[in-house]
């Protein structure tokens, strides 16, 4: 038997990426635990990281190449086949599409991220098509979408120096390690004494250790973002010095504000009082210095660009934009991008102009993504065109993207799919071919080298299970049976990314990460990454497409306000996206150990809502909208405003083992709209939270 040894990595389980000791024995994982000597995670783990094992080695997981060979999709009934004949038929049946059609006829998707996304692009873009569906355009690539027009880069909570007062906005940090952050850095300037404003539509963890709590509406955070910008104006509260030299279009804004957003009228909208949110405002303008740390509520709605926007003017006007403690620009190591790697560059200008959506959603195009519903009416309405093929890896857009019944039927009636992933989740089961893709575990990789925290990480190949490949060595597999440029080894492309570092994956691997050199300040010396040089409140890229250049709020197309004849059927707001501890959206509802904390999808209701409609603690109810309906387990709690539902995302029964896995019972997103009407205009990002819904008891209890 081989003598227990020990591999430094990091995780990739959520968001995060944190520092790992795994201890393999045989061949074989039979511990992982915190690494105490890792720069951002510091010994720390969540549950989703420490039940890896039971994710790699789970009995439903699927190591080896398939195809289905029953027909109608979903048939249930596949067949083995090796690694050669999987990639050499998706090969042929791509080539046969690009030669009938044109590149541009085949989809490329991806979900939350495992650092597989330079890979990914660099197979989209050496392939020719410009359609790319990610999660990008509901989350984290749509606020650096937005800095990017804004302020030129993505500004980031500043938790190695320490803010003195963090303004945490729709967002769960222990639970969900978001991009560029682990919670416990949160945490650690919480014990370390830094004051907290918590601006979230549900009390929690947060809210009882808050100075402040802000019981917003859900969606309507751009007009309370507007509503602080209102008191610091009218207070004289900003920093004169940066409004007068670094801002681009301050008395235009300043107009906008004061004449538009009296804090009567942001009150009534967000359902904050007044006096609160004028309290907030100059508790952040004043103490110093302060960060903002959003989440992506305030990104999966209409208003996604303006609230980004809106965010990042106050910290800029208040002095806390790439300032010690505040939110700053890390400077990344020396690596090559994404971007570069990607070889964004190499997409011909005439498929860029074939990309679906591409004239409406101009951001989303801009940073290389589409919405989905262009994918989707695309194959069900062949409009402007009909896709014919599709590649998805690590996503399950059945239950996770909007409309779930319309992504279903899409996916459903494209001609040829394939989908990477551990399991046969509902949307890997509308697949032609599936290839097993390997954890973070079973994987040599250069990690975070697309976020913005100033670090790249060595996850190191711990084990190989079964026949699974890592994503980075089907693309480049795939690529080569294309044609396309790629290195012999997944290594060898690692040492390509690492060139300007100085460093061969050997070496970096035995280094364990590398950090940029911080500088702040840093616009003192060279302005703002914008066409003015300066952070844009007026945005000149808006103007030039024709949008409004300056932020504001529109109401949620779906809400009290906007559907009054609607809210008489469906008087309640459906708030989705509910966290867990547990769960990664869509992941994990097959492992014992998270399964067992959470067994059920939940809906919170509160007790005064409950009482009207005759629901009990525990009781599964119907969550019905316009769009469907779905049921949960009800759990009272006084936590919420009686107008609210709360309700949990991404659920599925990997137990129910007929196709489907009963993706359609429980699943948020059959209630939920993807209507052109309800996006974001510049991104195209989903109303993925809000909508109306009514509840009622389920007629069998």
């Amino acid at each position: 038997m081989d003598q227990e040894r020990t591999i430094r990595t990091v995780c990739r389980g959520c968001h995060g990426a944190c520092g790992v000791i795994v201890h393999v024995k045989d061949n074989r994982v039979v511990k992982v635990e915190g690494d105490p000597s890792h720069p951002l995670s510091h010994g720390t783990m969540c549950a989703k990281g420490l039940a890896i094992t039971q994710l790699a080695y789970h009995p439903d997981r699927i190591v080896y190449p398939m195809k289905q060979v029953g027909r109608p999709k979903p048939s249930g009934k596949w067949e083995r086949i090796s690694w050669d004949e999987a990639l050499n038929t998706v090969a042929d049946k791509f080539k046969e599409v690009i030669a009938k059609y044109g590149p541009e006829y085949i989809l490329i998707g991806q979900g939350t991220g495992r650092d597989y996304e330079s890979h990914l692009y660099r197979f989209a873009n050496l392939l020719g098509t410009p359609n790319v569906i990610t999660a990008g355009h509901i989350c984290y690539v749509s606020r650096v979408g937005v800095s990017l027009i804004t302020c030129g880069n993505l500004p980031v909570v500043d938790y190695e120096v320490g803010p003195k007062l963090i303004v945490l906005w729709g967002c769960n940090p222990l639970w969900t390690n978001p991009d560029e952050y682990v919670g416990e850095n949160f945490f650690r300037a919480l014990r370390g004494g830094a004051r907290l404003i918590v601006i979230d539509p549900r009390r929690n963890f947060y809210t009882r250790k808050a100075d402040l709590w802000l019981q917003v509406r859900p969606g309507t955070d751009c007009a309370l973002a507007l509503g602080f910008h209102r008191v610091i104006i009218e207070e004289q509260l900003y920093d004169r010095d940066f409004v007068e030299n670094y801002v681009h279009g301050w008395k235009a804004f300043k107009e906008r504000v004061l004449k538009d957003y009296p804090l009567e009228k942001v009150a009534e909208i967000t359902w904050v009082d007044k006096e609160l949110i004028r309290e907030a405002a100059r508790m952040y303008a004043t103490v110093k210095p302060a960060a903002i740390h959003w989440g992506v509520p305030t990104e999966q709605t209409n208003n996604c660009t303006d609230f980004t926007r809106t965010a990042i003017g106050l910290m800029g006007i208040t002095g806390n934009l790439d300032a010690p403690g505040g939110n700053v620009f890390f400077v990344p190591p020396r690596t090559r991008t994404v971007s570069e790697f990607a070889r964004h560059r190499d997409l011909p200008p005439e498929a860029r102009e074939k990309r679906l959506g591409g004239e409406e959603f101009k951001l989303a195009a801009r940073v290389a993504l589409i919405n989905p519903k262009k994918a989707w009416d695309s194959i069900l309405q062949g409009k402007p065109y009909q896709l014919r093929a599709g590649l998805l890896c690590g996503t399950n857009p059945v239950v996770s993207r909007a409309n779930a019944r319309e992504a279903y039927e899409a996916l459903k009636r494209l001609e040829f799919l394939v989908v990477i992933d551990h399991f046969l989740t509902p949307t890997a089961e509308l697949a032609d071919i599936f290839l097993p893709a390997a954890t973070w575990l079973e994987q040599n990789h250069v990690a975070d080298n697309w976020k913005r925290h100033g670090y790249v990480f060595a996850r190191q190949k711990c084990v190989e299970i079964g026949e699974a490949w890592q994503d980075h060595k089907i693309f480049m597999e795939l690529g080569k049976r294309m044609g396309q440029e790629w290195w012999p080894t997944v290594e060898d492309a690692l040492d390509y990314l690492l060139e300007p570092s100085g460093l061969t994956w050997e070496e970096f691997r035995k280094k364990g990460y590398l950090k940029g050199q911080m500088e702040y300040y840093k616009y003192k010396k060279r302005g703002f990454s914008t066409p003015t040089r300066k952070l844009e409140l007026y945005s000149t890229t808006l103007e030039k497409w024709g949008r409004d250049p300056l932020p504001k709020y529109v109401e949620i197309p779906e809400s009290p306000y906007s559907s009054p004849n609607l809210a008489k059927k469906y008087p309640y707001i459906f708030n989705s996206g509910l966290r867990t501890p547990t769960f990664f959206h869509t992941e994990n509802r097959m492992v014992p150990w998270l399964r067992e904390i959470r067994p059920d999808p939940t809906v919170e209701i509160h007790p005064e809502t409950a009482w009207k409609h005759g629901i009990k603690e525990g009781q599964w109810v119907y969550i019905e909208s316009p769009r469907g309906r779905i049921k949960m387990r009800a759990k009272l709690y006084d936590g919420i405003d009686p107008r609210v539902i709360v309700a949990e995302h991404g659920w599925w029964f990997p137990e129910i083992k007929e196709p489907g896995h009963g993706w359609d019972i429980s699943n948020a997103n059959i209630l939920t709209d993807n209507t052109f009407e309800t996006c974001d205009p510049n991104l195209g990002s989903t109303n993925l939270r809000v909508c109306l819904c009514n509840i009622y008891p389920c007629e069998n209890g």
